[in-house]
């Protein structure tokens, strides 16, 4: 298994308004560096701890994006670097990475993670909640972080018709944020199994790891 020739292959199927990010959870650097060395920067993780560990070790041009649920203590980990946090599911969450982002003299974008799924297990908000903070003056106030978009995962499901009605979904919503904030620009929904359909759908990042890594080594 080739990690550039898999990563030069779904580049070329991308269109150039999607932006790559390339799952490295669990990668070793040597994986890693493998896929930067054959040109990708934006790389995401799911534990703030491994993040670090990464960021601290590996080439300060990589982009690091947080794509797993967030704990509010463990923020001020990754508060000093990190250049996207995807998975901002509560208010609570939010005002916790713009203090953070505050005592670094940072403006951290985030994108508020939808809940879309069936499955109970997944994080998000529905859509009362994405109005109540998007409407609020306590929101407003936020001066250290920017909502650039919104993700959500589909249900993990053989379904074909049900992910695409939940992609849908997240879409519109997408639409609707973008009536309120200004910088919602990005859509982050698709994974290695479907990101094609998130496309279709409208999705302008997709985060894609065992398509370009191989199946994930949770041993390591």
């Amino acid at each position: 298994m080739s990690i550039t020739l898999n990563l030069t292959e779904i580049k070329q199927s991308l269109p150039s308004h999607v932006t790559l990010v390339a799952v490295s959870k669990t990668k070793s650097h040597t994986e890693i560096m493998e896929a930067y060395t054959a040109g990708q920067r934006i790389f995401g993780e799911n534990k703030i701890q491994e993040m670090t560990q990464k960021w601290e070790n590996l080439p300060k041009d990589i982009i690091w994006h947080m794509i797993g649920h967030v704990q509010r203590n463990k923020v001020k980990y990754m508060a000093g670097y990190v250049s996207l946090i995807h998975g901002v599911d509560s208010f609570r969450l939010l005002k916790e990475i713009d203090k953070q982002a505050q005592k670094h003299n940072r403006v951290i974008d985030c994108l508020l993670q939808m809940h879309i799924a069936e499955e109970e297990s997944k994080f998000g908000l529905n859509e009362t909640e994405l109005h109540d903070i998007i409407s609020s003056n306590e929101f407003a106030e936020l001066r250290n972080i920017r909502i650039t978009g919104l993700m959500g995962m589909a249900t993990f499901t053989n379904d074909v018709e049900q992910i695409r009605r939940e992609f849908k979904s997240l879409a519109n919503f997408f639409k609707h944020a973008q009536e309120k904030l200004s910088d919602c620009t990005t859509l982050s929904m698709g994974m290695s199994g479907d990101y094609h359909m998130a496309i279709d759908e409208g999705s302008t990042m997709v985060r894609i790891g065992s398509s370009i890594f191989g199946a994930r080594n949770y041993n390591r």
